[in-house]
């Protein structure tokens, strides 16, 4: 595998993703809808204001008591006003001036970690630094240890993607996130809630208790900025450093180039192996679109993140080639539809792509870094996408 191919192999066969076999194996649109996956379309209806949230259990929120949904599930001026009220969190400015410390600082401990302990599993890191980063957003800065707090976070989300076709099944999972919630909004929320009564800072739950949110309210807030900045964020750091790893001549572009260089790499990765393959969107009234797009009121779509990143029209010809000068040269933002776009597209990108950078900037220059073990693929039905288990690292002994 080349990192700078000059002629296009694709007819020969060349693949570069990783997680393709077990989507094409397990892709499973809601029931009805109808599959888009032209760029062209799948951006159309995305930023339409016509659509709405569907599918991830978007269709179960109780869109009559808004103060008790995440924003994940609003639409129109509540989410606006939602997303706005803490998007300076997420500006590029916030991130150098205070986000990149927090990066840096976890890095040290991981690093003190993996050199100490001569190996680790890869996710359990990428873990580390997904959670640290996000509960500094979040304000989940009063625990008894952050090391808890991923475990009851983790916890939580585990079995929030969990499902059961039986009614005994559907209670069983019911009562365990109630137990596991309650756990996290006893050592980790409240706390928290309580410090920023006291002494507010500049996060979101500061925010959620300026606005007097209910305690159900910033559960599922709380829940929803962690869920998309941890769980997804693991799999993006596990799958580009396994990328890195495959490929000798794209590590040493990536740790001898610079910052935007490093970027158009990992977005490039992440336009290959998008953690989330599927997003859903339900039309409000009749949509119609420069791009061909049609859909009739209450027709549901099921948009293919992974074809629109391979669509020819948008990504030239080898849309299955690794190649990090190919945004730049088709004039595209470099992730493609991976972080989503329009109105919902995922608030933490940057963040995201940052502390990724940081993350394997600092593991690949370790002495003697190497991957012992490779990830294995597993699929999460849930939210349509891959997770990386079982990846081990190791470096020479501090």
């Amino acid at each position: 595998m080349s990192a700078t191919a000059s002629v296009c192999p694709a007819h020969q066969g060349r693949d570069d993703r990783k997680s393709a076999q077990i989507a094409a194996a397990n892709l499973a649109p809601q029931e009805g809808a109808r599959v888009v996956g032209a760029f062209a379309s799948v951006r159309e209806i995305l930023r339409s204001t016509q659509v709405r949230q569907a599918g991830a259990s978007a269709d179960q929120a109780d869109l009559s008591k808004p103060g008790e949904i995440s924003f994940f599930f609003l639409d129109g001026d509540l989410h606006r006003k939602r997303r706005a009220a803490v998007a300076g969190l997420f500006a590029p400015k916030t991130i150098v001036t205070r986000h990149q410390a927090v990066m840096d600082r976890t890095m040290d401990e991981i690093i003190a970690k993996l050199r100490s302990r001569g190996s680790a599993p890869l996710d359990e890191l990428s873990w580390q630094m997904a959670v640290d980063v996000a509960a500094d957003i979040i304000g989940l800065t009063d625990s008894d240890s952050s090391e808890n707090l991923a475990n009851r976070v983790k916890a939580v989300l585990d079995l929030s993607m969990g499902r059961s076709d039986s009614w005994l099944g559907k209670a069983l999972l019911t009562a365990k996130i109630m137990i596991r919630v309650g756990a996290f909004w006893k050592h980790d929320l409240s706390p928290a809630v309580e410090a920023r009564r006291k002494h507010p800072k500049n996060d979101v739950i500061s925010h959620l208790v300026k606005e007097n949110y209910s305690k159900k309210g910033m559960i599922m807030e709380c829940l929803s900025y962690g869920g998309a900045g941890m769980m997804t964020t693991r799999e993006f750091i596990v799958m580009c450093a396994w990328h890195l790893f495959d490929d000798p001549a794209l590590l040493e572009r990536f740790l001898t180039g610079g910052e935007d260089d490093q970027f158009a790499i990992l977005e490039e990765i992440l336009r290959l192996d998008p953690v989330v393959s599927l997003l859903h969107r339900r039309a409000a009234a009749p949509v119609e679109g420069s791009a061909g797009v049609m859909m009739q009121e209450g027709e549901v779509a099921a948009l293919s993140i992974r074809d629109a990143n391979t669509d020819e029209a948008t990504t030239g010809p080898c849309p299955y080639e690794l190649d990090p000068d190919r945004a730049k040269r088709m004039k595209a933002v470099g992730a493609y539809m991976s972080f989503g776009d329009g109105p919902h597209r995922c608030p933490g990108a940057q963040v995201a792509l940052h502390e990724t950078r940081i993350f394997l900037d600092r593991l690949f220059r370790l002495p003697g870094i190497r991957l012992v073990c490779e990830p294995t693929i597993i699929w999460n039905r849930q939210i349509q996408g891959y997770e990386l288990r079982g990846a081990v690292v190791a470096c020479d002994p501090a």
